[in-house]
């Protein structure tokens, strides 16, 4: 498919707890606000991170299928243009100091 079209379940009570939903796929990404709210990595999905308006994102995939693995970038792209930074350097580790995989996995 060459476009797929996004959607956003947004919840009232936390500006900060996005979900990303493909409308064309089974792709489904949750948004953390790592300023905010504390996130531990859940090892059988796949994380990735971005800044964007001094602020550290992770996305991170809810029941990730082979076959939509492959749409999680252009859905955290997506949603970059959504909270107008288009420009946001997506990442494939957590940049916050101190903050590994294995640190995260011991929490």
């Amino acid at each position: 498919m060459d476009h797929n079209v996004y959607l956003l379940a947004t919840d009232p009570k936390n500006p900060c707890r996005d979900i990303i939903h493909s409308r064309d796929t089974r792709l489904k990404v949750r948004v953390f606000c790592l300023d905010e709210e504390s996130f531990s990595p859940d090892d059988n999905e796949i994380q990735l991170y971005g800044y964007a308006n001094n602020k550290l994102y992770a996305f991170e995939t809810i029941n990730i299928a082979a076959d939509d693995a492959l749409d999680l970038m252009d859905a955290i792209q997506w949603y970059a243009g959504y909270i107008e930074y288009p420009d946001m350097e997506i990442l494939p580790e957590d940049p916050r100091p101190g903050a590994t995989y294995s640190d995260a996995k011991s929490n």
